[in-house]
């Protein structure tokens, strides 16, 4: 796992402890403190709006410069999750079960906040802009409260081609061999 936006490790954020020893940034006077239990709501974006102030002390680059590597880590963030997803199913033959569904959440985590703190780099009105897609989303979806009572199926779950639920432990549960 690397560092991500908070200065430390993912548990910081996220709850889910990881097994591997993080790399973080080192912590100064200024960096974001973290309370206890998980945020939520307004807390949640006071979070990231001290996050991104944290990340603009701590940044010497130029402005453009500075928004596009914060939108480029969502990228190295990815690809951490899809090395954890491929340990968590032992695909990769030399390491087997490297890592654990608990470490999947852990990286998912770090690419929410990560995408967040982007978001909020981007546009003051991150929560506003971020809470009306999801509202699009959800209207598209037909998963409103309103779109529940018209008779439509409750969503299915996702099948990812080449796993099946019962191929390893994870979200879908125990694994059965």
């Amino acid at each position: 796992m690397s560092d991500d936006f908070s200065g430390g490790s993912s548990d910081d954020l996220c709850g889910a402890p990881s097994d591997a020893t993080p790399v973080v940034a080192p912590r100064t006077p200024d960096a974001p403190s973290v309370t206890a239990g998980p945020p939520d709501g307004a807390a949640l974006w006071d979070a990231v709006e001290g996050l991104v102030r944290w990340l603009d002390q701590e940044n010497a680059l130029p402005p453009e410069q500075m928004r596009l590597l914060r939108i480029l880590k969502l990228s190295e963030e990815a690809g951490e999750v899809a090395q954890a997803v491929i340990g968590a199913t032992g695909q990769n033959p030399r390491k087997g079960r490297s890592h654990t569904w608990d470490d999947v959440q852990s990286e998912l985590c770090d690419v929410i906040v990560t995408a967040m703190v982007a978001l909020r780099t981007l546009t003051p009105d991150a929560r506003r802009v971020f809470e009306g897609h999801v509202e699009r989303v959800v209207g598209r979806a037909g998963a409103s409260e309103a779109g529940a009572g018209r008779g439509q199926r409750p969503p299915t779950r996702p099948s990812v081609k080449g796993v099946r639920p019962s191929d390893s432990a994870g979200p879908w549960g125990p694994a059965r061999r």
